[in-house]
């Protein structure tokens, strides 16, 4: 109600803003043309006094007087004109401002409506934070996302691959505790759009590898999971992930799948972050990178985040770069590398990055023969990275490659 009235009475300001424009008229009561009789009136006395001091002839200033009529006989039909044209009446005027309050008001209530909450109460970040966390406990399981999900269309599988799917799950029902066969039977059912009967058989994968089970495996049934229920993440798909990540906390279908979980649950600025992070550690072809890279500035404006970086691939050197490369003298070739350098430590200054760009960069300026900015390079990245083991693993590396070692 009280964002409804604060439309209305902006409307009106603006209303009024523009109303007072259009009232004040310039309304004088000497049109223009009546400065330009006086003028004229003035030469012709000008014109007299000129002829009686001999300054000019008859003739001449009989051909004066005849201008200066001809100009005061068309200044007083202006004259004539401006008075009979008075402008808008102030009824029009006001009819005009009423339609345009209505069109304000209208137009502002009209498009909150489509666009806006209303009759939604204020919730600070608090309640927000609460309310998506609620969300995340208590949304539907896996069993009931896929009675409502949207099943999609099963192919028609070839006959051949038909007979010899048919003949894997019968291999399989009569020896459970086979691996190699629940493996198969996981992948070929996925493959052939049977999502449920999927990730049943990755489940028992699971049940018989043990706690030797690997991320890629715990994965695998996260993804079956959120297939069978149209790609929703349940708490049994996201207990899935969580198990891989904790066994590769840098395995990207898991951590694609992550910041789905987080963004479905109302936590987008979680799951942008998650997608960055991903983004900036993954290989450019990896599939998962596809797939955020189509989706990250809607999350984006989700989260709130407007100066959000440049997540675009970045175009390696093209044919005609290379063969350039080739016929540079060393100093060009060294220059274009500095280049190179500069530009990737800026961005790291700026935006950070994976350890292994830190350590691309602490190696790149240990062959340019640059020990003090590896050195302070090395520093920055060791503070940046504090506490992650396998990142400091990754910059000791680097910085022994460099000549830089401790």
């Amino acid at each position: 109600m009280t964002f409804s009235v604060l439309i209305i009475l902006i409307a009106v300001a603006v209303t009024g803003f523009l109303g007072v424009s259009m009232l004040r008229i310039r309304r004088t009561d000497t049109p223009t043309a009546a400065y330009d009789l006086n003028v004229y009136r003035e030469q012709l006395a000008s014109v007299d006094r000129d002829l009686a001091r001999g300054v000019i002839g008859e003739a001449d200033a009989e051909r004066v007087r005849t201008e200066v009529s001809r100009r005061i006989l068309a200044a007083d039909a202006q004259m004539r004109g401006e008075k009979d044209s008075a402008g808008p009446s102030r009824g029009v005027t006001w009819t005009a401002m009423v339609v345009m309050a209505a069109v304000l008001i209208g137009g502002a209530l009209l498009m909150y409506r489509q666009m806006g909450a209303a009759g939604f109460p204020d919730m600070p970040l608090s309640a927000r934070l609460e309310l998506a966390e609620d969300l995340r406990e208590n949304r539907p399981a896996q069993a009931e996302a896929e009675s409502l999900a949207q099943q999609p269309q099963v192919p028609e599988l070839d006959e051949n691959y038909a007979a010899l799917l048919t003949q894997l799950r019968e291999a399989v029902a009569q020896r459970p505790d086979d691996l190699q066969g629940q493996m198969l039977l996981a992948q070929h059912e996925t493959n052939a759009g049977n999502f449920r009967a999927g990730y049943e058989a990755q489940q028992r994968v699971l049940e018989l590898t043990g706690d030797t089970a690997s991320a890629e495996t715990y994965a695998d049934l996260g993804e079956m999971m959120i297939l069978a229920a149209g790609g929703y993440v349940s708490p049994e798909a996201e207990e899935a992930l969580r198990q891989a990540l904790e066994r590769d906390p840098a395995y990207g279908p898991a951590r694609y799948y992550w910041g789905q979980m987080l963004a479905q649950v109302g936590r987008p600025d979680l799951a942008y972050r998650v997608w960055v992070d991903t983004l900036r550690d993954s290989p450019a072809g990896a599939p998962w990178v596809q797939a955020i890279r189509g989706q990250i500035d809607d999350l984006a404006f989700r989260a709130g985040v407007f100066n959000a970086p440049d997540m675009s691939a970045a175009p390696g050197p093209s044919q005609e770069d290379m063969q350039a490369a080739t016929e540079m003298t060393p100093e060009e070739r060294q220059e274009m590398i500095q280049g190179m350098v500069d530009q990737l430590s800026d961005r790291l200054a700026t935006e950070g990055g994976s350890p292994d760009e830190w350590a691309r960069l602490i190696a790149a300026l240990g062959v340019l023969g640059q020990a003090q900015r590896a050195i302070d390079i090395r520093n920055e990245a060791e503070a940046v990275f504090a506490g992650n083991t396998e990142a400091l693993q990754i910059i000791d590396a680097a910085a022994l490659q460099a000549g830089i070692a401790k």
